[in-house]
């Protein structure tokens, strides 16, 4: 099971009252809310093994020179040097140490690497499965890594974090029309105002899916570009024509990393605290309460399994 860590304590910010607090009356909603998500996740879906994925960089300088609207819109503070600092509501800021601190003491493997986003390592670690694969996340950019052969979908929450749809390719083409690596092809034709992605002008969802139903994928259409006799409409032609450019980089941008290196973790669930000091010391500093204890029962329960290092 792999948490899209950043996608999830924002939804459980969202989610959880502001009313949730530390003794001092510090807000620790997200801390809570992830807290018990977790719980919910491996009592339903008993994952032998779990990394919570981190942002090191939620809009790697990468992205950002082949699209320069790359999540511009939610930058704080440009940086010229090292990750932007990203708009996030100032009482949730505080809380992204606290949760990371939380996992740690709890022995949850963290994985993240430099100048990559959370998804980078999401694509690399479902790739590298050598078993089904469950991505918890609230990003439908990771519907492209959907892949029955490989038992990898994703389980996406449509409210708050309460009720959980699982795409495999089934639902994905029911909904989009496409499969998994479609569904890259279909973000970047049609744009996401989410992330900075303009899309082509005029080719929205339906037509996105449509053309790629037709000609297969998005090399398929640019091959039919070339072709005077392919049968695309004179404004599907101009319009597509007129974004050459933007599609020539959008891939890169738009389709997760597959092959990052590793630092060396390891993903076995724990089913007792790896460092139970810090672990009282942060439940009494923040006082994690019933969501902590209910995290910890869940663990316990779970049979023990040899841990294995990776990286």
């Amino acid at each position: 099971m792999l948490l899209d860590t950043a996608s999830l304590y924002f939804r459980a910010y969202f989610g959880v009252p502001e009313s949730v607090r530390a003794p001092d009356g510090t807000p620790v909603n997200a801390v809570r809310g992830l807290l018990d998500f977790i719980a919910r996740l491996v009592a339903d879906h008993r994952p032998d093994d779990l990394v919570a994925c981190m942002d090191a960089d939620w809009r790697p300088a990468w992205r950002v020179a082949l699209i320069p609207t790359y999540k511009a819109h939610r930058v704080a503070e440009a940086h010229g040097e090292g990750p932007d600092a990203e708009t996030v509501p100032d009482t949730l800021s505080p809380q992204v140490p606290v949760i990371e601190a939380v996992l740690d003491a709890l022995g949850i493997a963290r994985v993240g690497v430099p100048e990559h986003e959370a998804d980078d390592v999401i694509g690399t670690l479902a790739v590298a499965a050598a078993g089904p694969v469950d991505i918890v996340t609230g990003d439908r950019d990771l519907f492209q890594l959907i892949d029955d052969r490989r038992g990898v979908r994703v389980l996406y929450p449509v409210k708050g974090m309460a009720t959980l749809t699982a795409f495999d390719e089934t639902a994905l083409r029911d909904r989009y029309g496409v499969d998994g690596p479609g569904y890259a092809d279909l973000a970047l034709l049609r744009g996401d105002p989410s992330d900075g992605l303009p899309g082509v002008p005029g080719i929205g969802e339906k037509t996105a899916a449509r053309l790629l139903a037709q000609f297969g994928d998005l090399a398929g259409i640019a091959a039919a570009l070339d072709d005077p006799a392919a049968p695309l409409t004179p404004a599907q032609r101009k319009r597509l024509t007129a974004a050459a450019a933007y599609l020539e980089v959008a891939p890169r941008v738009v389709r997760v990393a597959t092959g990052l290196p590793l630092p060396a973790y390891d993903p076995a669930l724990p089913t007792t605290p790896r460092d139970p000091a810090a672990l009282d010391t942060l439940n009494a500093r923040w006082g994690l309460g019933g969501s902590l204890t209910r995290l910890l029962s869940t663990l316990e329960r779970r049979p023990d399994r040899p841990a294995v290092n990776q990286g």
